[in-house]
């Protein structure tokens, strides 16, 4: 169950479109997006991805009971991470340009927090509200049918909006691009709270733009705390931005890993520690840290030797210690992917953004916050998925591995 669609670091689609835009048939399209480090200070980014890491839960737990309901914590949203991902969008014809946050753990696209929605000839307003709220943030308001311009010129008519009569959370943005499953729209409509609504990535492959419903995305590691340094591709992959082939993994079965992009997956540390035995997690670009379930994280802190750093909420080791640390096996699918040690520990540039000490070598390993068998024992996260290009392939109910230039980086 995994949504489709495709956004770029320094690639930005060019489709032409005439006076009356035309819907040109695409295997793929790319629209480029940039990277803010989102925190304001000491445990901000163990707390926000740890919220992150609870509320997919609650969130699950919810929609199975059939508690779930508009208001209700039905997402996770960008404001809740340490990192965020924003792009450019246009709304309306002629088009106003928004600035959105792009998040993979909820599926409603909205606007009005920060810029005002303009009205157009497009725009038709279809009687229901729209609420959600994503921990640490919410937005309610009204929904639109309009048109939608991403890139430099792909058009998408009738794509829902949330036009948002108020908000909070969202300071410098205008609102968000949900590309998650779309089941985690159900329950944020009103009086239509059993109807799902297509996302972006939905109406692109129903609409034959895209050929495959399917969205990879590509991170470069930086050390910098805003750059352009990723690619999302609706409907394929980009050859570019990887290297070998793509290895596959089955969508896990296991609940609640399965409401979101869950895999099976163990983590072995060096030539023989078993840090976690196969079980199921998910992969998800709005987290920031790796996080493992709190015995597989007491292992791996054994393991290295590392300290619980009371400042940051990170394990801190020292230059003795990060010279003999061992590279980590991610094994899914029948491969077994290698973050290296340097892929393991936080860019030391940015260490004063996160309330560390310049200098120090803090790991990006952490905690999820319950014990194995939680049905959510892993987050694969942005410090992962910098060093592997990945596949979310929505049709086969499938995650794809690839490693890339940067696997193997000694940026941090």
């Amino acid at each position: 169950m995994f949504p489709t669609v495709s956004l770029t670091a320094f690639l930005l689609l060019a489709v032409s479109v005439a006076a009356n835009p035309i819907i040109v048939r695409k295997p793929s399209v790319s629209l480029s997006f940039a990277r803010h480090l989102n925190v304001t200070g000491a445990h901000d980014l163990v707390q926000k991805d740890q919220a992150r890491a609870k509320n997919f839960v609650s969130v699950s737990k919810a929609k199975q009971s059939g508690t779930l309901s508009s208001g209700a914590v039905v997402s996770v949203g960008v404001t809740n991470v340490g990192v965020v991902y924003e792009a450019s969008v246009g709304v309306g014809s002629p088009p106003t340009s928004y600035n959105l946050l792009i998040d993979t753990g909820s599926s409603n696209t909205w606007v009005g927090a920060g810029q005002a929605y303009v009205h157009t000839s497009t725009s038709v307003q279809t009687g229901d509200t729209v609420s959600v709220t994503y921990g640490s943030g919410s937005f309610s308001g009204t929904e639109f049918l309009d048109t939608v311009t991403v890139g430099t010129g792909l058009v998408i008519p009738g794509q829902s909006i949330g036009v948002a009569s108020t908000s909070t959370g969202f300071d410098g943005f205008d609102g968000i691009l949900g590309i998650g499953p779309v089941d985690l729209t159900l329950g944020t409509l009103s009086p239509d709270s059993n109807t799902p609504i297509p996302t972006v990535t939905d109406n692109l492959f129903s609409r034959g733009t895209i050929t495959s419903d399917l969205v990879s995305v590509s991170f470069e590691p930086t050390t910098t705390t805003s750059v352009k340094n990723g690619e999302l591709t609706f409907g394929g992959t980009d050859s570019t931005k990887f290297t070998g082939s793509i290895t596959f993994s089955p969508g896990t079965g296991t609940f609640p890993a399965s409401e979101f992009w869950g895999i099976d997956e163990s983590i072995r540390y060096g030539a023989s520690t078993t840090i976690l035995s196969s079980t199921a997690g998910i992969v998800d670009t709005g987290t920031t840290l790796i996080l493992i379930a709190t015995d597989a994280f007491n292992r791996y802190k054994s393991a290295t030797g590392a300290v619980l750093d009371g400042t940051t909420g990170l394990l801190k080791i020292t230059s003795t210690q990060f010279n003999n640390l061992q590279t980590l096996f991610f094994t899914t699918g029948g491969t077994s992917f290698q973050l290296t040690a340097n892929a393991q520990i936080w860019p030391r540039a940015l260490n004063t953004f996160i309330g560390g000490t310049s200098g120090s070598i803090y790991l990006v390993v952490n905690d999820i916050g319950s014990p194995t068998g939680s049905g959510l024992d892993f987050i694969n996260g942005y410090t992962f998925l910098e060093r592997f290009y990945s596949v979310f392939d929505t049709t086969n109910n499938r995650v794809g591995f690839a490693t890339t230039a940067f696997t193997t980086a000694t940026t941090n």
